[in-house]
């Protein structure tokens, strides 16, 4: 994946709160907590409690999204992205692992 554009922050850097993440998610503030609610989303916090989401949180945001608009229930959803979560850690380990032997 490119890294994002010089002015955004880095896709892994919790900068966005809750009333942007969702307004760049397209959703609700209180889709968003119910998503956190679920287990879906896990927001960074700042000292303060804050919440403080990545733009890998935005597109963590915009696949439930997607799947939603399938018609996926929320228990399927946090299913289906703990496979895809499995399964992109899987896929960088094999990465690794070929890189050590060549």
């Amino acid at each position: 994946m490119a890294p994002p554009p010089e002015h955004l922050p880095a896709s892994e850097r919790a900068v966005y709160a809750i009333s942007v993440a969702a307004e760049l998610a397209g959703i609700g503030v209180q889709t968003l907590r119910l998503y956190e609610e679920h287990g879906l989303i896990t927001p960074a916090r700042s000292a303060g409690g804050t919440r403080r989401y990545s733009g890998n949180d935005l597109a963590r945001l915009q696949r439930i999204s997607e799947l939603s608009a399938q018609g996926v229930n929320l228990a399927g959803i946090g299913r289906i992205l703990e496979l895809e979560d499995t399964n992109a850690d899987l896929t960088a380990e094999r990465d690794r692992l070929r890189e050590g032997l060549h």
